[in-house]
């Protein structure tokens, strides 16, 4: 016997142009560079799904440099890498091709300019994230002048003098947290430069405001995203927040039938990294369960796309 729960769908949901750049750039590559090896350092971007299948098209993903054979072709994943790694995969002769999100590039030139004007750097987001180390690897002088924080009890702790000091966030952090952790850094140090909000992208912003209204109305919250995608993480504790049970899942086969016992509702979302036929399954392993239509849910998406590097 089926349950009679309602599916509520998000409509802003799924890769973002950023995203969806760093796959484009990754493919195209391999169609050029069909004659040499194509290597990838760090998940181009974070799904499980999206690596899969570019390593079934050829491409190779490593973690070091050192893992890369020398006139190789190199691409640096979305999240961006430091000055010092680009560096030494010019100093190996590799032929690099640069897929950093664009809005993170601007996070990048900030740091950058910080240290170049001599200047303290205050880093909010995840520490090891690696778009957090690519930031943090702009800064063009003593590491010591660098910090990361995430709370308010990091900015309590930190101990900076208040002057020439800049502040920067990683791109797909929680906006309602971060702007607490934002007015805790400015009410500590009044004459911090920074943006001002935050530096979390609009991608990011959409989303969660889509699933907190998504939430609202959802007894249940399924958002599609690999583990260790911090935007999607970000998507579920928004959904938890609003009041509703949230799950990330990688795709439909981790969803568990014992979520949806004695619920109404079951809202959808999907991470910026998720590519749409996982939803599409998600759907459809959900119309299994029960009788229903899929109602979509808040504003339509906005098409934005970025130009290419060079390749």
């Amino acid at each position: 016997m089926k349950n009679s729960f309602k599916i509520y769908l998000a409509n802003i949901r799924g890769m973002c142009a950023g995203v969806e750049r760093a796959i484009k750039v990754v493919n195209l590559t391999l169609d050029k560079y069909k004659d040499r090896d194509v290597y990838v350092l760090h998940e181009v971007v974070h799904n499980t799904h999206v690596v899969k299948e570019l390593e079934k098209k050829g491409a190779h993903f490593v973690e070091s440099l050192d893992d890369v054979p020398e006139n190789s072709v190199l691409i640096f994943s979305a999240h961006g890498v430091g000055i010092q790694t680009y560096e030494k995969a010019k100093d190996k002769g590799l032929y690099v091709i640069d897929a950093t999100c664009p809005l993170v590039k601007r996070v990048h030139f900030k740091v950058n300019k910080a240290s170049k004007e001599n200047k303290k750097a205050i880093v909010i987001g995840h520490d090891g994230h690696q778009e957090v180390k690519g930031t943090v690897g702009q800064y063009d002088g003593p590491l010591e002048n660098v910090r990361v924080i995430l709370t308010k009890e990091d900015v309590d702790n930190l101990d900076f003098k208040d002057e020439d000091l800049v502040f920067a966030t990683q791109t797909t952090l929680s906006i309602d947290e971060t702007s607490i952790t934002v007015k805790a850094l400015k009410e500590k140090y009044p004459s911090i430069e920074g943006p001002l909000k935050d530096d979390t992208c609009y991608a990011t912003q959409h989303r969660q405001n889509a699933i907190k209204e998504l939430a609202k109305i959802s007894d249940v919250v399924i958002v599609a995203g690999s583990k260790n995608s911090s935007n999607s993480n970000r998507l579920r504790e928004v959904a938890e927040n609003e009041g509703a049970l949230a799950y990330l899942v990688d795709d439909y086969k981790d969803i568990d039938k014992s979520w949806f016992y004695n619920v109404e509702s079951v809202g959808i979302s999907a991470g910026a990294s998720v590519p749409e036929y996982i939803v599409e399954d998600i759907i459809k392993y959900l119309l299994t369960l029960t009788d229903t239509e899929v109602i979509p849910v808040g504003d339509k998406p906005i098409d934005r796309t970025f130009p290419l590097p060079d390749l």
